[in-house]
């Protein structure tokens, strides 16, 4: 295992802050108000010649366990527990608060090695605040600037002794914590590979605030290691987490819920459905969560489109069914708003699924995996040649002003998700319900359903350079050997 540091203390005292530094990326939001961070998020960080798993966690607040504050509070004691040592940061600015003094006693009860860091002690604004955090009795405090770097070296010599001491007890093992994501595996064309520990299948579970997302994650993993509760919006970041799901590797990316875009006025909100657009983008499979009190929302469809357009696997997960009465009903229904409101994602899996009970996961797990495998799908030549070949018998293209227009070849140019590029003469003038015609075509002939199809269409005067080029006029010497006198 790898060495595990989690960062904790109270609200705004700079965690984030370091542990973006620690990893060197922007993982987690920051911004001047107390309270961003909610879930834990881990990290791959590295400070000199030394690797290690960075765990930031929400502010240490007193209040109640059956609040908000007391519920992220019990998360972040969760995290020192699970850590083999802990960073307490102190803001050197303010100095040792009472809040300090109670959570440096319950760190010493909790980890056996904590680490005092005073952040915020550059300039001479901070020095006041270093010597009286000698009063928590941690040891010498670290003086820290996780905005401009300073003490990083101090650090560093710090955690040196405690991660050898931890490397002669624990086997070497890389630590599972977040993805390096490359805008090239967007494009990267290969055959259908099957999710491993190293390429572990990712999905990005999206919806409206509320929907149940940080639950169903919850239940995939068999333990509470998500905030959840009943008030709307809880999660901000978009956490990743790594887990075996039914003998399969899976990396789930739990989002903020995202509303329409003329409510999210705060710059927070703002940060947080930025994060979870992004994890939507380098996701395989987009698991959209609907409540089934009010299912297909203007928002929800706005959700599902959105994963469509970036070229996502789309799974439609319908939440809370276990408080469902007329359930027969209430799945026609559904069947018959998904079809008409979403003719795009035809064919696509709809689950009914109670993120609370369990009821149906394992239904989404086996509709997640066939609809990672349609969207990796490839098809021979051959093959589409010949269908084309049925498709343009069965239904000509037009001859929109008179010209007509002739499919001459077909091939698949990549995966993930799959597109097509047609030879044709007019591709310009070839109407959109034709191209569409064609899609659908694909989807049942070769059994795509649901999956995003990209079409292509290409003139073959594009392939042939040299068509329609002017030819040179034939030289004076050339007329002067036929035997004409030159102009």
């Amino acid at each position: 295992m790898s060495f595990t540091l989690a960062i904790v203390g109270r609200p705004n005292v700079g965690k984030s802050t370091l542990f973006n530094r620690l990893v060197g990326k922007r993982l987690a939001l920051v911004d001047d108000q107390p309270g961003v961070t909610r879930d834990l998020r881990e990290g791959a960080a590295r400070l000199g010649d030394l690797k290690f798993t960075v765990i930031d966690t929400a502010g240490l607040e007193m209040a109640t366990d059956e609040s908000l504050q007391g519920r992220m509070r019990m998360l972040t004691e969760r995290a020192v527990g699970m850590a083999d040592a802990c960073l307490f940061l102190v803001d050197a600015r303010d100095g040792v608060l009472p809040a300090d003094e109670i959570f440096a006693d319950i760190l010493r009860k909790k980890n056996a090695h904590v680490i005092l860091g005073a952040n915020k002690a550059e300039g001479k604004a901070g020095e006041a605040g270093m010597m009286e955090a000698y009063s928590l009795g941690l040891g010498t405090p670290i003086g820290l600037s996780a905005e401009h770097g300073e003490g990083m070296a101090d650090l560093a010599a710090e955690l040196r002794p405690l991660m050898e001491a931890h490397a002669e007890t624990a086997p070497v093992a890389e630590p599972e914590v977040e993805v390096t994501l490359h805008e090239e595996d967007e494009e990267a064309e290969h055959e259908y590979v099957a999710p491993s520990t190293s390429k572990p299948l990712q999905i990005a579970v999206v919806g409206r605030p509320n929907a149940g997302k940080s639950t169903l994650i919850n239940q995939i993993l068999g333990e509470d290691r998500l905030l959840t509760g009943p008030e709307a919006g809880i999660t901000r970041d978009a956490i990743s987490v790594v887990t075996n799901w039914g003998g399969v590797p899976t990396r789930i990316f739990d989002t903020a819920g995202m509303r329409k875009k003329a409510k999210v006025q705060e710059k927070l909100e703002k940060l947080s459905v930025s994060d979870g657009l992004r994890a939507v983008k380098f996701a395989e499979v987009v698991v959209v969560v609907l409540d089934v009190d009010i299912p297909f929302e203007q928002q929800d469809l706005r959700i599902a489109d959105l994963a469509e357009r970036e070229g996502r696997a789309v799974v439609i997960a319908v939440n809370k069914w276990d408080m469902e009465g007329a359930k027969q009903e209430k799945l026609r229904d559904l069947k018959e708003q998904f079809t008409r409101l979403l003719p795009q994602l035809k064919g696509a899996p709809l689950i009914t699924v109670s993120a609370l009970t369990g009821r149906g996961l394992e239904r989404l797990r086996e509709a997640i995996l066939e609809a990672h495998e349609v969207w990796n799908r490839r098809v021979s030549t051959s093959q589409l040649n010949r269908w084309l070949v049925g498709m343009l018998e069965q239904h000509p293209p037009p001859a929109p002003q008179g010209k007509r227009i002739k499919l001459r070849y077909m091939t698949q140019a990549k995966a993930r998700p799959p597109g097509f590029v047609v030879m044709c003469s007019h591709p310009d003038l070839l109407p959109a319900s034709y191209s569409r015609y064609l899609v659908n075509g694909l989807r049942e002939d070769f059994d795509m359903p649901g999956t995003p199809i990209r079409m292509f269409l290409r003139s073959q005067a594009d392939a042939n350079p040299y068509k329609n080029r002017k030819k040179a006029a034939p030289s004076k010497l050339r007329k002067h050997l036929d035997g004409r006198k030159p102009d």
